[in-house]
């Protein structure tokens, strides 16, 4: 990476100029979204932008409440809420702080690698069920009725249940809305956002849409907030940490795909503990006060981007631009009819509903029926659940794949005396006389060490009488534990009650070390080369070679 460039520049002006006209429409829809008052999202926004403006790492991010997010905190607190309002904000409130607070522990613990975790092809899965669950819910809102159930098929059941009762004025907004949105996104320089808001409140007023059944933001309190710590008990905070951990998981995937695309394509260093810290900040002020969970959305951060900016100053300009719109603004923000800003949300999550993300893994033949699960686990148990069963299917992927147990054995490549490689994938190769070569094709550890040997004393039985060494290439192992230590001591004692001699090859410098003080020292004429399989075999052919000097193994 060429390192990032911070130097400020008039370009940060006009980006964040525009970021704000996109900012502010976005965190009054994702209020909705979460269930939460209009001065939530507007407090996460100011949360973000400035703490991520000193503490962050990108010149590119840009960090507001998501429509992820959003989904995730009204589903999480009205799960723990038993439906009462007070109690719902509260529990929201803690949840978004016990968020900040996992950030910045896993940012202090240098876990900036931790989204590996969940697999790309099951997050996708994810996002794109959590999408279609949004839409469904913005139809819901538009709709103007009420709806039971946490599963979408419960929700769309209940919603054609109530088709006659379907607010014809709200969807027409709505409606006119999303065109609009759609048509002024091809124009670059005009705030689509804004003007569809402005329109809203004109046509609330002009048009007395109450009267139709069409409902209002209604009224911000925005007053001067205290930072506050939510009332809890310790079950309680315990119940948020669970829920905060998937919260965590779904941010920092959804913020470090955008942070890294974007330092990938200019060039620029990826700083990922730094930024686990940042969004932990993030995420602890907005909490403080009572707002939504924030993180690097994919739209803001490409719009800023593209604005060309060059620092993270273009944060700081959006939020001093939203400051006093907020401050002087109020009464008329409160006139936005609620179908506007649903329109948004769709338009907003639309370019994410693409079945474009899934071509690949269908052609390549590779986690195709993983996404379509992770998809159905959301649409049919919810969101709550359907990120748990997301997780435990990566969870799940990572142990089948770590805890393998397959054996190659290796034949020499044609006249090449270095190539060796799979006789089962090049029946041509041939096999050295007198001597087996086998590697195992998954890395050595407690899961797996006690199947691998056995299939290795197998394959090992299987030779003739003409076999009096065992070539081992400990390749694919980076590290032994203690049990794959074992392991190997106890192929070693087998290999020598077959009258064959051991010789381990290609072994890397960690477990290098610690086999020349365990193994090594109780079996003396057991081969250890951190060098080819050629190599290996070599000892193996020519045992003379090798002398036990101090403790340690030197080769010729």
């Amino acid at each position: 990476m060429g390192g990032n460039k911070q130097r400020p520049s008039w370009h940060d002006l006009i980006a964040g100029l525009s970021l704000a006209g996109l900012l502010l429409p976005q965190a009054l829809a994702y209020s909705g979204i979460g269930n939460m008052p209009p001065q939530a999202g507007i407090f996460a926004l100011f949360a973000g932008l400035v703490c991520y403006a000193i503490f962050g790492s990108s010149r590119f991010a840009i960090v507001s409440a998501t429509s992820s997010s959003a989904i995730l905190l009204a589903a999480a607190s009205a799960s723990m809420s038993d439906g009462a309002p007070a109690m719902r904000l509260t529990m929201a409130g803690g949840l978004v702080m016990v968020t900040g607070v996992l950030f910045m522990l896993a940012g202090a613990a240098k876990m900036g690698n931790m989204t590996d975790f969940i697999a790309k092809p099951v997050l996708r899965g994810f996002t794109f069920g959590l999408v279609i669950v949004i839409i469904v819910k913005q139809c819901v809102e538009i709709a103007g009725v009420r709806t039971e159930g946490s599963s979408l098929f419960d929700i769309v059941l209940e919603l054609a249940r109530q088709f006659d009762h379907w607010n014809q004025a709200s969807m027409a907004i709505a409606a006119a809305s999303l065109g609009l949105l759609f048509l002024l996104e091809r124009i670059r320089l005009l705030p689509g956002g804004v003007i569809v808001l402005l329109l809203g409140i004109v046509a609330s007023q002009w048009l007395n849409l109450p009267a139709y059944g069409v409902k209002l933001v209604g009224t911000i309190e925005m007053g001067l907030a205290t930072p506050s710590l939510p009332q809890l008990t310790n079950a309680e905070w315990l119940q948020l940490g669970e829920i905060g951990l998937g919260m965590a998981f779904i941010l920092y995937a959804e913020s470090y795909s955008s942070i890294r695309s974007f330092a990938i394509k200019h060039g620029d260093d990826v700083l990922p503990n730094r930024d686990l810290l940042a969004l932990g900040a993030c995420n602890l002020v907005s909490g403080l006060f009572n707002g939504m969970p924030v993180g690097a959305g994919y739209s803001a951060t490409a719009a800023n981007e593209k604005q060309g900016a060059q620092s993270r100053l273009s944060g700081f300009v959006a939020a001093l631009v939203v400051l006093p719109v907020v401050l002087t603004l109020l009464p008329a923000i409160a006139l936005i009819p609620k179908p506007v800003l649903a329109a948004i949300v769709i338009h907003a999550v639309s370019h994410t509903l693409t079945l474009a993300t899934f071509r690949p893994y269908f052609a390549w033949r590779r986690d195709h029926v993983v996404i379509v699960a992770a998809v159905i686990a959301v649409l049919a148990l919810g969101v709550l659940d359907g990120l748990l069963v997301a997780v435990g299917i990566s969870i799940f992927l990572m142990l089948r794949q770590m805890s393998a147990a397959t054996v190659a054995q290796l034949g020499r490549h044609g006249r090449r005396e270095h190539d060796f490689v799979n006789m089962a994938t090049f029946p041509r190769a041939s096999a050295i006389p007198g001597v087996i070569i086998l590697r195992p094709d998954q890395a050595l550890f407690f899961a797996n060490a006690d199947r691998m040997m056995s299939r290795l004393r197998q394959m090992i039985l299987a030779t003739d009488t003409s076999v009096h060494a065992v070539v081992l290439s400990l390749e694919e192992s980076p590290d032994l534990d203690s049990v794959s230590i074992e392991a190997l001591r106890d192929l070693a004692v087998f290999v020598a009650a077959q009258g064959k001699r051991l010789v381990l090859a290609r072994v890397k410098d960690a477990p290098y070390t610690v086999l020349q003080h365990s193994i090594a020292l109780e079996f003396p004429d057991m081969g250890i080369s951190r060098l080819s399989v050629a190599h290996a075999v070599s000892l193996a052919l020519t045992p003379e070679t090798a002398e036990h000097v101090d403790g340690e193994l030197h080769f010729d």
